[in-house]
């Protein structure tokens, strides 16, 4: 049995305040390290489930962190994107509030070299249960040199310019991967070369 590879963070931002991007992206470093690549903004304009608690002209990014993570992480940092979320995590933030709905919404995700995975506290047919009330769903797959939609896929996520950011996503964390386990392989072999070993020991 193995484990599974480390995986490429991945989380997403809306809000109806750009300005807000910069701000919570500096709060996600300090907790997650660096980004590595940031997509454009797009409209967030398929539903209006969220006008209610963010207000209209809802717009959307997606960072990329350099640390890979473990792909059991995902339900924990969830759960610390809602704590940001919801102010109780950065008092900086949390004193700049001044109604108390939600400005901007945080969704983690993570991408393997097959698939981009999102984590949501809601159940669903298409959603499998990590812990601690998170579960987790396969958003796009590789396929044929892309990535693809599900039927069940948001259409934020099928557009044109979050395919094609997440393939240039996908290139950079398969280069990363490719390095990581070079430098673990080139450990491995250096540790069994330290000095005779126990076999080598000729009997008196």
């Amino acid at each position: 049995m193995s484990l599974p590879k480390p995986a490429k963070l991945i989380i997403s931002m809306f809000t109806s305040d750009k300005c807000l991007f910069d701000l919570y992206k500096e709060v996600l470093i300090k907790k997650f390290g660096e980004v590595d690549t940031e997509s454009n903004d797009q409209h967030f304009n398929f539903t209006d489930y969220y006008e209610e608690e963010f207000g209209k002209n809802l717009m959307q990014k997606l960072f990329s962190f350099s640390t890979l993570i473990r792909q059991d992480e995902l339900a924990e940092i969830k759960i610390i994107t809602n704590g940001i979320e919801n102010n109780f995590k950065n008092e900086n933030i949390k004193n700049n509030i001044t109604h108390p709905k939600r400005k901007i919404n945080l969704d983690p995700g993570y991408i393997t070299l097959d698939k981009y995975i999102l984590a949501s506290t809601k159940d669903g047919p298409s959603r499998i249960y990590l812990n601690q009330g998170i579960y987790a769903e396969i958003t796009l797959r590789f396929i044929n040199k892309s990535f693809v939609s599900c039927e069940y896929t948001y259409p934020n996520y099928k557009t044109n310019e979050y395919i094609n950011y997440l393939n240039s996503v996908r290139k950079k964390y398969k280069l990363k991967l490719r390095d990581k386990l070079i430098q673990e392989d080139t450990a491995r072999r250096a540790s069994t070369k330290t000095g005779i070993t126990e076999k080598e020991i000729p009997i008196q």
